[in-house]
């Protein structure tokens, strides 16, 4: 490579680390003990539930609701889409489909970092029994994880609200995009759901497809503010919970209760908690461990891989 080239690949991927950080709220350096702590704390409880959040996915470039200074709630006025105003309104329903559409390339070209592919690696060498994520990016997936649960759904499939109709949200793109040839230009700023910000004329003038098979409306595969988890995964999760020997908490400070609640399921089993989070949490109070750090300072350095365990 010439010096030229190699100059420019440098720069080029200096921003870019530097957008994948934009998100990150400010933290202090990883104190390495705590690292020791925290392996410790892993290697005598081989069958692990990893509860991840929107922290852990910062770090990719997708921003998260409420971290001081770099969180959506902290860059904007707007709130994320209500569950009961999404069903009731088709105006609201046009805004959420015309933001999602440019924002859905940005979103779905995000890769997983080093946190994901090290918790995919721990999945592997059999340190961890699975990961519940509160997250709707499929970066764990991405990242080769295998038995994930996804708490608030995910943005890779769109359902009928009034049947069962399902279609993936790649191939529901093409129908958009077939509807909407004038809508190209994606922002730069995307949100935890994909959604993003665009002038209203657009969205006035923006058409979205009937299911096929019953003519209802179409609706993300995501658990929105204000709908309830579905029953049968919260069953799901309660009995990993009770299948598990403790739970590590990343990324998330668990004031959404969906979250919050796998964490007083573990201490009603008086089983240990950990919880790798920047800054204050809603269960550091029921923590046996936790260490305020970002997860990608701490997580891959668990478990060299010099010393990983042989997997058959």
């Amino acid at each position: 490579m010439r010096v030229g080239q190699l100059l420019r690949f440098r720069s080029t991927s200096l921003r870019s680390s530097t957008a994948r950080q934009e998100y990150v709220p400010h933290h202090k350096p990883v104190v390495e003990d705590d690292i020791k702590r925290l392996e410790d704390f892993l290697l005598s409880k081989p069958n692990v539930l990893v509860l991840t959040g929107a922290g852990i996915s910062t770090e990719s470039g997708i921003p998260d609701y409420r971290s001081e200074g770099v969180g959506l709630y902290a860059r904007s006025n707007h709130k994320p889409v209500q569950h009961m105003e999404f069903v009731k309104s088709s105006a609201v329903r046009k805004r959420y489909w015309a933001r999602n559409f440019v924002g859905w390339p940005k979103f779905s070209a995000t890769q997983p970092n080093a946190t994901h592919h090290a918790l995919a690696r721990f999945e592997r060498e059999e340190r961890v029994q699975a990961v519940v994520t509160q997250n709707v990016d499929r970066l764990h997936t991405k990242a080769g994880s295998r038995n994930v649960v996804e708490v608030h759904g995910s943005g890779y499939v769109v359902k009928c609200l009034s049947c069962e109709y399902r279609i993936d949200r790649h191939e529901f793109q093409s129908i958009l995009a077939s509807l909407n040839p004038a809508f190209k230009d994606a922002p730069d700023m995307i949100r935890p759901d994909g959604d993003v910000e665009i002038p209203l004329e657009y969205i006035e003038n923006f058409r979205i497809p009937e299911c096929t098979q019953c003519g209802g409306d179409l609706k993300p595969e995501i658990v929105f503010f204000g709908d309830s988890v579905p029953r049968p995964r919260v069953d799901q999760i309660a009995g990993m919970v009770y299948n598990s020997d403790g739970l590590l908490v990343l990324g998330s400070s668990l004031l959404v209760f969906s979250g919050y609640r796998v964490v007083l399921q573990t201490k009603d089993l008086k089983l240990p908690v950990g919880i790798v989070n920047i800054g204050e949490t809603r269960a550091d109070h029921l923590a046996d461990i936790k260490i305020s750090a970002k997860c990608g300072d701490v997580i891959p350095k668990l478990f060299d891989f010099r010393n990983s365990k042989s997997v058959s």
